[in-house]
């Protein structure tokens, strides 16, 4: 499933993770030393420089000095420091190793701890461009209809087109209330989706629970925060106590979070010894992470995937997958296979810097690094879960051809109208549909889409998606656990 309810419409609360948020070492306010103990070797070169030459300096200043002195307009120095570190931190490459200034880091130290503003979805850079890792299950921006893989083109008509990971964020970012329109572009679309979203501030609880009458037990992770580990174990007991005999664990759309909640989380279900993961520094050293104080369940698990399953979420999934005889269930995931270390007392401004540090390994030792980690059992959801919104400009009717038709006609099938095609084309068979659609929902008899009729379509979608008897990928884990 790529998201669990949305719409276009104003009313909706929306937010957004201010920065790429994926597996991460906390430092806990050290400087360079990373805080889970067991990754304690992963650390920079002894050898490597710790200071600037005197002609690296000179070349340096000389840039400040010529651009202060010959620039046509003014500007403030700590731009240009900013600039500086920035450029440092770009020519690695590396979408995950970033460089935020002290209000960024601000807000990314309250994601960390589960709170933050914004639209609810992780970003990163890839290849220049700002994509969606994943929105937060739950979120607005899930809601929304903003899916995992979705590039975001522009902000409000601004571009982001050789914008930084921070200056694409800069401008999605906005006060509580107010309304951002992002273009987006994905795949299996010709045309960019256009989505309206209204900014708010949200605090985010991270772990929910069920349990059925047959004793099926489901538990979703929206991402791993400082406190999700613990509440994870609370969850799981309480599960427990009312005689779970089976579990799902949905990590779907879950960007990833702090390491070592992953970890307490997977020991839980694991044999005591059994290998949790692997992290590989820079000279090629591994380290082994084992369960302690948990046991191997003796009911089933599946933990259901897909493609915003991104980074701890991944460990959990291999973890489980590979040292605990869990089911893997869904779809590939995002494919996220690097640690990084936040660094906030190198820069005594209050900035921050989060460097990748080390490669994490399964329990296999299988690196998932843009491949992700492969289903055992390959579950699609229905197409109508990652259909864009409909955003009708101009009425939609017979003889049109478009991706809004297209996302038309899928819609109709989800709702049970019959329809011919979902090629985009607007054939009669379409129109017949939206005219028995109309007619169910005492609109106007017309066999044209209107944004009133396009309205009452949201609505009724959202509906069908909020239904876990839709959920197909749901409902197979659950039967795959009732099974065993």
């Amino acid at each position: 499933m790529q998201f669990k309810g949305r719409t276009v419409f104003a009313f909706v609360v929306l937010t957004i993770v201010t920065s790429v948020f994926v597996t991460i070492i906390v430092t806990d306010k050290l400087e360079g030393k990373p805080a889970n103990a067991s990754m304690s070797h992963v650390s920079a070169a002894t050898d490597a420089k710790t200071e600037l030459t005197e002609d690296e300096l000179k070349r340096i200043n000389s840039v400040i000095e010529l651009v202060e002195t010959k620039y046509v307009s003014d500007i403030e120095r700590n731009e240009l420091v900013d600039g500086a570190i920035s450029g440092i931190m770009n020519a690695l490459g590396d979408p995950y190793s970033v460089y935020m200034e002290k209000e960024i880091a601000s807000q990314f130290s309250q994601s960390i701890e589960g709170s933050f503003s914004g639209i609810g979805a992780e970003v990163g850079m890839e290849n220049g461009q700002t994509v969606v890792v994943s929105p937060i299950k739950g979120s607005p921006a899930e809601r929304g209809g903003i899916i995992a893989k979705d590039i975001i083109i522009s902000v409000n008509g601004d571009s982001l087109a050789g914008l930084s990971i921070q200056e694409s964020v800069n401008l999605i970012r906005g006060e509580k209330g107010s309304k951002v329109k992002l273009e987006i572009k994905r795949s299996g679309h010709s045309e960019p989706i256009s989505i309206v979203l209204i900014r708010d501030d949200i605090d985010i609880e991270t772990v929910y629970s069920s349990i059925d009458e047959q004793g099926i037990g489901k538990i979703s992770i929206t991402q791993f925060s400082m406190h999700t580990a613990e509440r994870f174990a609370v969850e799981l007991a309480a599960l427990e106590e009312k005689g779970l005999k089976g579990l799902v664990i949905d990590v779907r759309n879950n960007p990833g979070g702090v390491l070592q909640g992953v970890v307490e989380i997977a020991q839980l279900m694991m044999k005591e010894g059994s290998v949790v993961v692997q992290v590989e520094d820079r000279a090629g050293k591994k380290e082994k992470t084992y369960a302690q104080g948990g046991e191997q369940k003796e009911y089933p698990i599946v933990v259901m995937t897909n493609g915003g399953s991104a980074s701890a979420s991944e460990i959990l999934a291999g973890a489980l997958q590979e040292s605990a005889g869990a089911t893997v269930l869904g779809q590939q995931t995002y494919g996220k296979g690097t640690v990084q270390v936040s660094f906030n007392k190198v820069l005594s401004d209050g900035g921050l810097i989060k460097l990748t540090i080390a490669k994490w390994l399964t329990p296999k030792g299988n690196w998932i690094n843009e491949k992700g980690v492969t289903p055992d059992i390959v579950v699609e959801p229905n197409a109508v879960y990652s259909t864009a919104p409909l955003n009708v400009t101009d009425e939609l009717k017979v003889d049109h051809l478009s991706e809004q038709v297209r996302g038309l006609q899928i819609m109709l099938d989800a709702l049970g109208y019959k329809v011919d095609r979902q090629d985009g084309y607007f054939s009669k068979q379409t129109e017949t549909s939206v005219k028995a659609f109309q007619k169910d929902q005492q609109l106007l008899n017309t066999g044209i889409v209107d944004s009133k009729t396009a309205m009452k379509l949201e609505e009724k979608v959202i509906e069908y998606i909020r239904d876990d008897q839709h959920d197909v990928q749901l409902q197979k884990a659950l039967n795959q656990v009732g099974r065993k």
